[in-house]
């Protein structure tokens, strides 16, 4: 049964007032997410980066670019919520390490990701980026090359991608065939649901 508007509008609001993880977090909680239960594509990605939570908008760095022309949809597409719905595994920024930055925190998912995805009855498209969030939403596909490789097991519901990250160079050019067979029938679906 789909939620009523209040519904979804009061979990969004606590989910971006949560502070559950503040003593573990290296900043301010700062939730970033995009939900509406009219979206009808929906991004499970792993944690906003930096850059992220200074802007207070996911995706807003080369990793989105990439991740935006991955879908074939500009800016304002992408940003619009009744469209597409962005709930990564961690709500807020988790800090960095050495190469990157760290695992989304385990606490987070489970507080928010149930609620939050229920909230949205009209899904038909999930992009599961990175081996965090295809642990959760396909813990049986094995690594992020396997799921990926994979994907025609779960389309056209689901879809499994490595992360957009400019780090990601060597794995896109070790598979041509993502870019090849994948993002193309990729960018079709994603034109049906959002055109």
């Amino acid at each position: 049964m789909a939620a009523g508007a209040g519904d979804w509008r009061r979990a969004l609001a606590e989910a971006r007032a949560c502070t559950h993880c503040a003593s573990v977090l290296p900043l301010e909680p700062k939730p970033i997410l995009q939900v509406d239960p009219h979206a009808r594509i929906l991004i499970a990605g792993q944690a906003p980066g930096r850059r992220a939570h200074d802007a207070g908008i996911p995706f807003d760095d080369a990793s989105g670019d990439r991740l935006r022309a991955w879908l074939g949809v500009d800016r304002d597409t992408f940003y619009d919520a009744r469209r597409i719905a962005i709930v990564p595994m961690g709500l807020c920024f988790p800090g960095t390490a050495k190469g990157g930055d760290l695992p989304p925190l385990a606490a987070c998912a489970p507080l928010w990701r149930t609620r939050l995805l229920n909230l949205m009855p009209e899904i038909q498209l999930t992009l599961v980026i990175g081996r965090y969030a295809q642990a959760w939403h396909l813990p049986e596909a094995g690594d992020v090359t396997a799921a990926v490789t994979g994907w025609r097991a779960h389309w056209p519901a689901v879809v499994p991608l490595p992360h957009p990250s400019p780090r990601n160079q060597a794995w896109l050019k070790r598979n041509p065939w993502f870019a090849a067979d994948l993002l193309p029938r990729l960018r079709e679906r994603v034109a049906e649901l959002v055109g």
